[in-house]
């Protein structure tokens, strides 16, 4: 059944992606009207996550933020698919690195460095464009999808452009085969950890929040330069990316550290534009456990 659902919608993936950039975000506009007043995807979710963020906001507003939201998430869902057939002339003008020197900085010194990003802006489009921003080795990590086929395609679509996907749980093993030379490795850290592994608890959008420490494990392996991956959106379809220095010497951090700084930065940029952030996603379904009472 899995197989039969790749090949039918193998087609209609195409023609979407072929699509002139006019008609391709008229498609994105019928489609959040579907997502936001048809099928209400995740609303509750959404709004239960924006009252719980931004308690100072009022209803109108979280309202006014979700509209926008489902826009954007609209927008990334379909820019998705345009991987299919993007070019790397369309992807550089649509997608502007605007530092590369900091990276190149470090690697050409011999140095590795640990790219951290979140859902927020496209990060999908920024795996392509990692691909093309530096000459050294480019590794993403990424969570496999549940139907292999589907999941063959998203490697096929990340890759295009040179960057090496690895799954979250070769992790290691990746960076033991590259741990001779410079590298560029780049981690979401912003999603919810399964239960056993919510070992590191913080405060993040005024909540209670099991973190990954996946940023923070592979920087302090190999010493590997953090830097913070600060995508912005500028328009419809444009985006510009910021290479943004977090620590230069990980091994010589306090425990958590890292994971707070990088967390830090992005609820920063969060709380400066919310629409851009993955707010459909059930962030806080993870609960803190409540101390037990030893008296």
């Amino acid at each position: 059944m899995k197989r039969l659902a790749y090949y039918l919608a193998l087609p209609f993936l195409y023609g979407i992606s072929l699509l002139p950039f006019p008609l391709f975000y008229l498609l994105s506009d019928l489609f959040c009207f579907l997502l936001y007043y048809v099928v209400g995807y995740r609303r509750k979710v959404v709004m239960e996550n924006l009252r719980n963020a931004f308690p100072e906001k009022s209803e109108e507003e979280r309202k006014r933020i979700a509209r926008q939201y489902y826009q954007n998430l609209a927008d990334i869902m379909l820019e998705t698919i345009k991987m299919l057939t993007i070019s790397k002339k369309s992807l550089r003008e649509r997608f502007h690195l605007t530092n590369p020197e900091v990276a190149a900085k470090y690697l050409d010194q011999g140095r590795s460095i640990v790219g951290a990003v979140g859902h927020f802006g496209n990060w999908e489009w920024a795996c392509l464009v990692q691909g093309m921003g530096v000459r050294y080795p480019s590794i993403v990590i990424y969570k496999t999808l549940k139907n292999p086929w589907f999941n063959k395609l998203f490697l096929k679509m990340r890759s295009r452009t040179g960057a090496i996907l690895v799954p979250m749980r070769q992790t290691l093993r990746a960076l033991v085969a590259y741990r001779n030379k410079p590298f560029m490795s780049i981690l979401a850290a912003d999603q919810t950890p399964r239960q056993q592994s919510a070992i590191y608890w913080t405060r993040f959008l005024n909540q209670d929040t099991a973190a990954y420490l996946g940023i923070e494990k592979v920087a302090k392996m190999n010493n590997s330069v953090v830097v913070y991956c600060d995508i912005q959106r500028v328009g419809r379809g444009r985006y510009r990316v910021s290479y943004r220095v977090l620590f230069e010497n990980p091994k010589e951090t306090a425990d958590f550290e890292i994971t707070e700084g990088y967390l830090g930065i992005l609820e920063k940029r969060i709380r400066e534009n919310p629409a851009d952030w993955l707010w459909s996603h059930r962030r806080w379904k993870v609960k803190k456990p409540v101390p037990s009472d030893e008296s």
